[in-house]
C-alpha cells in the first residue's frame, strides 16, 4: 500500500505530464497528444481497478 505521499505525488506527475504534452502537442508535433490520452486512460483505469503501474516505481525507490 502505498502512502498519502506516494499518491499525492503521482497525481502531481500525471498533471504535470498532460500540461507538458499538451503544450507540445500545440506548439511541436499533435503526435504529442498521444501521451496525453495515454495518461488519461492510465488515470481513468487506476480509478477502477485501484492500481497504477506507477506505483510499483515508487515502491522499490
Amino acid at each position: 500500500m502505498c502512502s498519502n505521499e506516494t499518491h499525492y505525488t503521482i497525481r502531481r506527475m500525471a498533471g504535470i505530464m498532460v500540461l507538458l504534452f499538451l503544450a507540445l502537442g500545440y506548439w511541436v508535433s499533435p503526435w504529442f497528444y498521444l501521451v496525453v490520452a495515454f495518461t488519461g486512460l492510465n488515470l481513468l483505469q487506476s480509478s477502477f481497478t485501484k492500481w497504477c503501474p506507477i506505483e510499483k516505481v515508487f515502491e522499490k525507490a
